[in-house]
């Protein structure tokens, strides 16, 4: 996995699936696309259109809570967001986002700020903040995570290895 890098745009702790993918816009469930363009409108209403392609959403404790909406991260992915790190994540929504193929990553995040840039070594573990020149260790991922998600999550590792295999 190569090193990603970004700016980091900074949400809290509790970020629902209701805040990724506002409800009030579920009738774009068929158009992903366009979805994606309101993603964490709810947070934030100028993310979606401030951010770049490999931008980090960075975030507090318990991401992804509320429904098992499949929507939000595959909205997040779809906007081209590099990772969301957090410090912990919804079951559901990182089980969810691991099937799809976005990288999410477990540390604290207490020191870094919205605009900060961020460099992710994964294959390292380490998280750095290169405009405060800080180093955060990150939780380590699984190799089976890091095969699913270099082949693009789950259904992408079936099409490409015709099982669950993770040989």
């Amino acid at each position: 996995m190569e090193i990603k890098k970004g700016r980091a745009f900074k949400f809290g702790d509790g970020i629902s699936t209701d805040h990724i993918a506002p409800g009030r816009l579920f009738h774009l469930r068929s158009n992903l696309e366009e979805f994606s363009k309101h993603v964490l409108e709810d947070a934030d209403p100028t993310f979606a259109s401030s951010m770049k392609k490999g931008d980090f959403v960075v975030a507090g404790n318990n991401f992804g809570l509320g429904s098992s909406r499949e929507h939000a991260p595959q909205i997040i992915k779809i906007a081209g967001v590099g990772a969301v790190i957090a410090k912990s994540f919804a079951r559901i929504f990182y089980r969810n986002a691991i099937n799809i193929g976005l990288l999410l990553i477990e540390c604290d995040t207490d020191k870094i700020d919205a605009g900060d840039e961020l460099e992710l070594d994964v294959q390292k573990g380490i998280l750095k903040d290169v405009t405060k020149g800080l180093e955060i260790e990150i939780m380590p991922l699984p190799d089976v995570m890091i095969k699913l998600l270099n082949d693009g999550g789950l259904i992408e590792h079936i099409k490409k290895n015709g099982d669950f295999s993770f040989v």
